[in-house]
Parts: C-alpha cells; structure tokens; sequence
C-alpha cells in the first residue's frame, strides 16, 4: 500500500508534495512520487532535471517518510504515469495539486486532473494552492 503524489516543481507540487508526505506518514505508508514527461517537447518545465531532483531526493529524506522517487519518460502523459503507478503501487490515496483557475476555467480542472480524479483506483486529495 502506498500514497501516489503527481509531482511538478511548481509551487502546486510543492504543495501537493507536502500533503502527500503529511499523509503517508500518518498513514505508516511508503509515499511514491511521480514526476514525468512524454518525451515530445524541446523543454518541459514539469519534468524535473538533475539539480531538481537531487534537491527532491534531499526533502523527501529529511522527512524520514519512506519514498520512492519515480522518474519517467516513456512516451505516456502525466495521468496514464500518475494512474499506472496507483495501480501497480495498490495505492490508498493519490495526491494532485490544482492551481487557481478563472470562472471558466473553473469548469474543467484540466485533462490531468480531471483524468486523474475520474479515472482513480482510489480516492483523490486535490490541493488547490
């Protein structure tokens, strides 16, 4: 059993991170992070680089939760990763962070976390920042 954190180095990530770490220790659970890219794009900004990540690695162990960092580019999009690893992972809960949205952005969270929400083996703790 574990909890699935959806993560990006934004403020929302972070965030979402927090919540996740919250969780899983209160939880006793190992707490597993995604963070992933399709591989399509030049530069994508939510795939964390080398720096990123070590400095992701040093938080999670300051936290004494036991993690698990998953790092991927296999060509999926976040929500086919963030779904797969809840699913292999038997995951209790999933975590996403959802930023401030206008009023008509407001009717759709975006494909990620609409996709994530609906399509959940588990329940969804979305965390707006």
């Amino acid at each position: 059993m574990s909890v699935v954190v959806g993560y990006v180095p934004t403020r929302e990530g972070e965030t979402a991170l927090d919540h996740a770490m919250s969780e899983a220790r209160s939880r006793g659970t190992r707490l597993v992070v995604v963070n992933t890219s399709r591989g399509d794009a030049l530069v994508d900004e939510r795939y964390v680089d080398d720096e990123q990540l070590a400095g992701l690695r040093a938080k999670l162990a300051d936290s004494g939760v036991d993690h698990e960092v998953v790092h991927t580019m296999r060509g999926r999009d976040a929500s086919e990763e963030i779904l797969a690893v809840a699913q292999e992972r038997r995951a209790q809960l999933v975590v996403i962070g959802l930023r401030r949205r206008s009023p008509v952005g407001k009717l759709l969270l975006g494909s990620t976390a609409q996709r994530v929400l609906l399509d959940a083996p588990c329940p969804v703790l979305a965390v707006k920042v």
